[in-house]
C-alpha cells in the first residue's frame, strides 16, 4: 500500500509541475514588445543652389606679336630692355638703313625728272589740240602728243609708287611694337644679319593685361550641362570664374567666361572655354597651370542631402534610408548629380518633406519601425544639432 501511494502520489506530482509549466509559458512568451529603434533624421526643404564645375586650365597672353624683320639689315641698335613694358610704335630694333636712304634720294630724283616730262608733255600736248583747231597741224602729230602726254602722266604714278615704296622700306629699318605689352628676351644681337623672309622672331610682345585662361571641359560634361540646362527649375549662371593658383592660393581677382570652342579635340576628347582675368600686377604670366571654377547655372530648388544620409547598395548604386508618415523605415534609390561641399545634390529618389535617416542607419532595416528625431545639419563643419541646440547655437 505505501508503496502504491508513493507512485500515486509522485504522478500526481509531476501532473501538477507539468501543468504550472503550460500556465506559465504563455506568460513567458507575453513579453512586452521591443522598443523602436532612435534614428536621427534630417527633413529636406528645397533651397537655391548654384552650380559650379571647377575645370583645369593655362594661362595665355591676349595678345600676341612675334617681331620679325620686314626689310633685310644688319642690327645696328637694340632699342629695349628685355622683360620691359613696352607701347604700340616703340622702336625696338635699327637696322643699317644707308642702301635704304640712298633707294629713297633716287626715287625722289626720279619722281622730280618724271614731274619735269609730264610739265613739258602736257605743254605740247595743249599747244597741239590748239594748231590742230586752227588746221596748222596734222590730226596725226596732235594725236601723237597726246599720247605722249598719257604716258608722262604714266611714268610720274609710277614714280611716285617707287618713291612710296622707298620710303615704306627706309621706315621698316626701324622695326617697332605693333601692341603694348611685356617684351620677352631677344633672340638677336647687334650685329646681327636679319633678312626680310626668315622664320625666326628676333623677339616677342605679350600683352598680359587683361589674360586669357584656357579652360579644358570634357565633351561628355558640356553635353550633359546643355541637357541640365533644358530642365525645369534650371537657369543658366552668370558664367563667373574663381581661379586658383599653382600653389593652392586663391587669385584676387574674379574672371568671366567669353568665349567656348566649337570644335572638340580629337586626341583628348575635350572643348575649350577661354576666360578673361585682369591682371595688372602682372601676377600671372603666360603658360601657367592653374584652375577655374565656372558658376554654370543655379538650380531655383534644389534638393540637397547631407552625405551621412546617402550610402550605397551591394552594386554601388546611391541609396538613402527615409522614415514615412508611419514612422517605418523606406529605401529609396537616388540618382545624384554632384557633391556641392559635404552634401550630395540629388535630382531623383527624394522629394521636399522627406524626413532623412543620418544618423543610427546601420540599426534599422526597410520595414522598421522607428522613433525619429529631428536634426540640424551644419553646412560648415558637416556636423548634427539638435534642434533645441541648434537653436541654442544660432542665438549665441
Amino acid at each position: 500500500m505505501l508503496t502504491k501511494f508513493k507512485y500515486a502520489s509522485g504522478a500526481l506530482l509531476l501532473v501538477l509541475l507539468v501543468g504550472c509549466q503550460e500556465e506559465a509559458k504563455p506568460t513567458s512568451t507575453a513579453t512586452k514588445s521591443a522598443p523602436k529603434v532612435e534614428v536621427g533624421v534630417v527633413v529636406i526643404e528645397p533651397q537655391r543652389v548654384e552650380l559650379k564645375t571647377e575645370l583645369p586650365g593655362r594661362t595665355a597672353a591676349s595678345l600676341v606679336a612675334e617681331i620679325r624683320p620686314q626689310v633685310g639689315g644688319l642690327v645696328k641698335q637694340r632699342l629695349f630692355e628685355e622683360g620691359q613694358e613696352v607701347k604700340a610704335g616703340d622702336v625696338l630694333y635699327s637696322l643699317n638703313d644707308s642702301t635704304y636712304v640712298s633707294s629713297y634720294k633716287q626715287a625722289q630724283a626720279d619722281l622730280e625728272s618724271a614731274n619735269a616730262i609730264l610739265a613739258s608733255a602736257r605743254q605740247t600736248d595743249q599747244r597741239f589740240a590748239e594748231l590742230r583747231k586752227q588746221n596748222n597741224v596734222s590730226q596725226s602729230a596732235s594725236d601723237d602728243a597726246h599720247v605722249a602726254y598719257l604716258e608722262a602722266v604714266a611714268s610720274q604714278k609710277k614714280a611716285e609708287a617707287a618713291l612710296e615704296s622707298a620710303k615704306i622700306n627706309l621706315e621698316y629699318t626701324k622695326i617697332t611694337s605693333p601692341i603694348t605689352g611685356r617684351i620677352g628676351i631677344s633672340e638677336v644681337t647687334v650685329g646681327a644679319l636679319v633678312t626680310g623672309s626668315q622664320t625666326t622672331a628676333m623677339t616677342t610682345v605679350r600683352s598680359l593685361d587683361p589674360i586669357y585662361v584656357d579652360l579644358s571641359q570634357t565633351s561628355l560634361d558640356q553635353l550633359n550641362q546643355r541637357t541640365l540646362l533644358m530642365g525645369e527649375d534650371i537657369e543658366a549662371g552668370d558664367n563667373e570664374v574663381s581661379l586658383t593658383l599653382e600653389d593652392g592660393s586663391l587669385y584676387s581677382y574674379k574672371g568671366v567666361l567669353k568665349a567656348r570652342e566649337v570644335s572638340v579635340d580629337e586626341s583628348t576628347g575635350s572643348v575649350t572655354l577661354r576666360a578673361e582675368f585682369p591682371n595688372p600686377d602682372n601676377l600671372l604670366l603666360p603658360g601657367m597651370f592653374v584652375r577655374g571654377l565656372i558658376h554654370e547655372s543655379t538650380y531655383s530648388a534644389g534638393i540637397l542631402v547631407p552625405q551621412k544620409g546617402v550610402s550605397r547598395d551591394v552594386k554601388g548604386n546611391p541609396i538613402a534610408y527615409v522614415v514615412t508618415a508611419d514612422n517605418t523605415i523606406e529605401k529609396r534609390s537616388l540618382k545624384t548629380e554632384k557633391a556641392i561641399g559635404n552634401q550630395w545634390l540629388i535630382s531623383s529618389g527624394i522629394n521636399a518633406g522627406d524626413k532623412i535617416v543620418v544618423e543610427g542607419s546601420s540599426k534599422v532595416r526597410p520595414g522598421s519601425a522607428v522613433t525619429a528625431v529631428e536634426l540640424t545639419f551644419d553646412t560648415q563643419t558637416g556636423s548634427m544639432l539638435e534642434q533645441n541646440e541648434a537653436t541654442t547655437s544660432s542665438s549665441n
